[in-house]
């Protein structure tokens, strides 16, 4: 049987969702803020971490936007494929959503229509959608506001096979040294690995989504992600970029099949408000 998904509860749930991830930090960021708080060795560093739980409980508190920069609205749709989307264009429907929620949230438009004529679009659309098609009768949406603090310092590099898992290694440690402070730490680190170059970047993004207290159910990839994240944070960088032992919260890897001859690697940096909110239709 078909399940019949309106166009109109589609923008309602992203209207929602745009408002709820740009105001309510996730609660594993929220609890991984607090657990860094007592180890971390720097003096400011606590300060600074105190005050980033502080603002994330205001902004809870009062609806506020937890960050001036309300970022690019990134949104990742899971289609069932016994789902009939009706009335209209999903797409239209998404971005309908986005405008009516960064309206209605008061959150800053930060889109430009073209990458050269820099026009702003006045209403935070288009939106970056992402669709994945899989069995069943369920519409899946997450939205993840994504900041160009964080966004700038991500990197792709097409690796050499033969330079292998330290190549890798090098490369994120890399990445996250040459941002230092700019990703307003302490960061998420999202790592694709695989694919082509389009395909890592896009698993790197989708790493950021896992929650921090959810380890990788591939154990070597879950003792690369300890590892990484033990080598980041002995660089310094620390909260705010002031220093300390916390300049991570968590590396998450996702792989996918590649081809012989190559070993894509792409790391993206979420900030300390690594922002996202999901419903089901």
């Amino acid at each position: 049987m078909i399940k019949e998904i309106t166009i109109d509860r589609i923008t309602n749930l992203v209207e929602k969702l745009c408002i709820e991830a740009n105001c309510q930090l996730p609660g594993d960021i929220c609890d991984a803020l607090k657990t860094s708080q007592p180890v971390e060795k720097s003096t400011l560093g606590k300060d600074i971490l105190h005050t980033l739980l502080e603002n994330a409980t205001i902004a809870r508190e009062e609806n506020s936007p937890i960050c001036q920069d309300t970022g690019l609205t990134v949104v990742f749709v899971t289609i069932g494929q016994d789902v009939h989307i009706a009335g209209g264009s999903i797409e239209d429907a998404i971005n309908e959503g986005v405008r009516r929620g960064y309206e209605k949230g008061y959150l800053r438009k930060s889109v430009v229509r073209d990458p050269i004529d820099r026009i702003n679009t006045q209403d935070n659309t288009p939106a970056v959608i992402h669709y994945e098609i899989v069995p069943g009768k369920d519409l899946h949406i997450v939205v993840a506001p994504k900041g160009f603090g964080s966004e700038n310092m991500s990197r792709l590099c097409m690796l050499k096979p033969s330079q292998g898992l330290e190549g890798v290694k090098d490369f994120v440690i890399q990445t996250i040294s040459a941002a230092g402070s700019n990703p307003c730490p302490p960061i998420i680190v999202g790592v694709g690995i695989g694919g082509t170059m389009e395909k890592s970047a896009l698993l790197s993004k989708k790493a950021l989504l896992r929650p921090i207290h959810e380890k990788n159910t591939n154990p070597a990839l879950a003792e690369l992600e300890d590892e990484l994240l033990g080598s980041i944070n002995k660089l310094g960088i620390g909260p705010a970029g002031f220093g300390g032992t916390t300049t991570a919260l968590s590396v998450n890897i996702l792989t996918y099949a590649t081809h012989i001859a190559g070993l894509p690697v792409s790391v993206n940096i979420g900030c300390h408000a690594t922002r996202h909110a999901e419903g089901y239709l």
